[in-house]
């Protein structure tokens, strides 16, 4: 299957990787020569937009931040399917090791991936790229998904109050090229203890402040330490006021559509939403307050 691919001859190790929400089909690649790679593998359909995804992990690459690095990509299995060939990241998932650190390790490396994240938004966007439209009207319906649906929270009427009289003020920002899925599940520990970054899969230009609600629905179950750094190196130690405002915006949506959004995936993915939407409320004082009860300024 993989013989159109160069260099398929030299693997001696191919395994499957069954984790994550990716539609990509996942491989782990070990060659006779000791090197580690990422096989990733689609349908053809999705050719125009694998090739660009490659072509943005080229220019994440370029930053100086450990990643996974591309290497080839193209058509293999009789011109069926589109392949991505990119290094393999070595290290612990940053979501495992965090909590076996120190508090003051945690915070480092979130530091350490808040610098990382500013400079992922730092590269400069072609102005044909610039999508004419925000994510507004995809926002609205997805609330509106979400208040029609059958699986509802007891008490989110204030979520959904608070949503809908200040949605307008997200994409207030300069747009900038986003990671799409950045929180400690998709960042590694390397075995000289930084940062490496993989899944690059989910890639847009959007709101430089959306990269960040993810914190709250996966990074603080995790470690607390890590999101207070990773905040506060990505604004140099000056967290600009309408940050949290934007911020809550972002967790209040995500923190009810997300439960209509795990439908497909069966009730215990729901289950498992509708307790970080709990979670959420609670960080937010039921969106009452703007900045979430976990931050505080780390000494």
């Amino acid at each position: 299957m993989f013989k159109d691919i160069k260099g398929h001859e030299t693997w001696q190790v191919i395994k499957k990787i069954d984790r994550g929400f990716s539609r990509d089909t996942k491989y782990y690649i070990e060659t006779i020569h000791g090197n580690k790679l990422l096989l990733r593998t689609s349908s053809k359909d999705t050719y125009e937009k694998k090739l660009k995804e490659f072509e943005m992990i080229e220019k994440f690459s370029k930053l100086g931040f450990e990643m996974s690095i591309p290497l080839d990509f193209g058509l293999f299995n009789d011109d069926q399917e589109v392949f991505m060939l990119l290094t393999w990241v070595e290290g612990e998932d940053l979501e495992y090791a965090l909590p076996k650190l120190d508090e003051k390790k945690q915070y480092e490396l979130g530091r350490e991936a808040g610098h990382i994240l500013r400079a992922i938004h730092s590269i400069h966007i072609p102005d044909h790229e610039i999508p004419q439209e925000t994510k507004l009207p995809k926002k609205r319906r997805q609330i509106e998904l979400y208040e029609t649906s059958e699986v509802r929270i007891d008490g989110d009427e204030t979520a959904l109050k608070f949503l809908k009289e200040h949605i307008d003020q997200i994409w207030s920002k300069p747009p900038v090229y986003l990671h799409g899925d950045y929180h400690p599940g998709n960042l590694i520990l390397t075995p000289d203890q930084n940062i490496g970054v993989i899944d690059f899969n989910r890639w847009e230009i959007g709101d430089p402040y959306e990269e960040f609600y993810k914190l709250e629905s996966f990074g603080t179950e995790v470690s607390i330490p890590y999101c207070i750094g990773q905040i506060e190196a990505y604004f140099n130690d000056d967290i600009p006021n309408d940050f949290w405002d934007i911020l809550a915006i972002y967790c209040a949506h995500s923190a009810l559509y997300s439960i209509k959004w795990a439908e497909p995936f069966g009730q215990e993915q729901i289950d498992v939403m509708i307790n970080i939407c709990k979670k959420t409320m609670n960080h937010f004082d039921n969106f009452n307050k703007a900045i979430p009860s976990w931050y505080r300024k780390y000494d």
